[in-house]
């Protein structure tokens, strides 16, 4: 997620190669929640549930392989996105950028990760 520019001073001169370290050195260029890839279009129904290509299977919105009922319209249901991942940190201090605290988060499990403190702060 972009850093907007008046928060900018709360993050670390080399913010971006510390971010680029932990989203394709530590994880691989994957969602360290729930695996989704970084750069690639993905099916998803909307609900979590996600076509990982690679493995030719569903998964839900936690990475786990999971069986969808054939007669279900899931083209219907499915859309595409671009996974974008994006280094977050677990305590929302961004002072503290030790590894333990910093995950790879796709988008949607960075703004499910953000959610509580996005409500406290509202």
């Amino acid at each position: 997620m972009p850093i907007r520019p008046e928060h900018r001073f709360f993050y670390p001169i080399d913010w971006a190669q510390l971010s680029a370290v932990i989203r394709f050195g530590r994880a691989r260029g994957c969602c360290e929640d729930c695996g989704r890839p970084h750069g690639q279009m993905v099916y998803h129904l909307g609900d979590g549930c996600w076509w990982d290509a690679q493995d030719g299977r569903w998964r839900d919105g936690w990475g786990r392989r999971i069986r969808i009922a054939t007669e279900a319209d899931i083209l219907g249901r499915a859309r595409r996105t671009r996974v974008v991942l994006a280094a977050a940190h677990r305590d929302h201090d961004t002072l503290n950028n030790a590894d333990a605290n910093l995950a790879a988060f796709c988008q949607r499990c960075h703004m499910i990760h953000d959610r509580p403190e996005h409500q406290r702060r509202r």
